[in-house]
């Protein structure tokens, strides 16, 4: 079959497109013909090396297609399913485990369902699980025409929260707003101060950074005294060392460093949060926008656009 192999670690040039063995379901597991796979930014930290990853493997852990079998029995042959933990999805065909997948509903597009379960699941843990969000609560979302940015955005409008996006470009202010932002802003070194004159002089309750070194600084200046700044993501670099007591210097502030595996941690958190994000999006609260599909043999071109910032939204390979 047809797949992206990384045989050493580097930049997007690694993914190479060649012909691999075909995956052979273990225990637990199904084999699913890949119709999309997700690209992801945690994509880019194993390719480069950045997080742990052993040379050669196939990248990539979402997707969404068909399946072939199930020596089990019990999900029949060419039903439409989405996953977000199946190591491999950057090919014609992957394994995957029964426990962590979710059939997709009639209507949904197969583009959209492969993309929407991390960065959708990802969404919801921030707002219901780092912390319970309520009405009236206000936040900043840096990156907020991202994949992550606009599902976080949506979901919260519909929570009543006030949100403050950062966005890089005109077209990415225009889709921030779409999303439900109450304003939406441009980075910039005095960015803090006008956010928080926007918010009547005061700092936001929380802060949900994607972007990581470049922003880190801004979040700390954003947030309230005793509020709090999520850092789940490193668009731009890993937040460099600082002293614990910056925490206390801008106002006791709690800090947190949260990953989506530990908040789908058990199945049962897995079909919660997955159930959660799979009726937002059949019934219309949130709406995945998918940037145009890239070509499996192109993944190096979705991996440098991802990290030149040129895409909105999600990401996928039509397989």
């Amino acid at each position: 079959m047809k797949a992206i192999l990384v045989s050493r670690h580097g930049g997007p040039e690694v993914l190479e497109y060649t012909d691999v063995d075909a995956p052979v379901p273990g225990e637990g597991q199904l084999l699913v013909d890949v119709s999309f796979a997700g690209v992801n930014f945690i994509d880019t930290y194993f390719r480069s090396g950045t997080y742990p990853s052993e040379p050669p493997y196939i990248p990539g852990t979402e997707g969404c297609g068909r399946v072939v079998d199930d020596p089990r029995g019990e999900i029949a042959p060419g039903t439409l399913v989405a996953w977000h933990d199946a190591p491999g999805s950057y090919a014609e065909q992957v394994a995957v485990d029964r426990n962590r997948l979710v059939a997709v509903p009639e209507g949904v597009a197969p583009e959209v369902a492969a993309s929407m379960l991390l960065q959708g699941m990802t969404s919801h843990y921030l707002l219901h699980g780092v912390r319970e969000t309520a009405p009236g609560d206000t936040m900043v979302v840096t990156a907020g025409a991202g994949g992550v940015g606009l599902i976080l955005t949506q979901m919260a409008a519909a929570e009543e929260a006030t949100v403050y996006s950062v966005v890089s470009t005109d077209e990415k202010e225009r889709l921030a707003y779409e999303a439900g932002a109450a304003k939406v802003f441009r980075y910039g070194p005095s960015l803090a101060e006008e956010i928080k004159a926007e918010n009547g002089g005061r700092g936001v309750d929380v802060v949900y950074d994607g972007v990581g070194k470049d922003t880190f600084e801004m979040c700390l200046d954003v947030a309230r005294p005793r509020g709090l700044v999520c850092s789940f993501g490193s668009a731009s670099g890993d937040v460099e060392p600082f002293k614990i007591q910056e925490l206390k210097s801008h106002g006791a502030l709690f800090l947190t460093r949260p990953s989506l595996a530990h908040y789908v941690a058990t199945d049962d958190e897995f079909l919660m949060r997955a159930q959660a994000v799979t009726r937002a999006v059949e019934d219309g609260t949130v709406k995945i926008r998918v940037n145009p599909p890239y070509e499996l043999k192109n993944a190096r071109q979705a991996h440098e656009d991802l990290q030149a910032r040129r895409t909105t939204g999600s990401v996928v390979l039509a397989v």
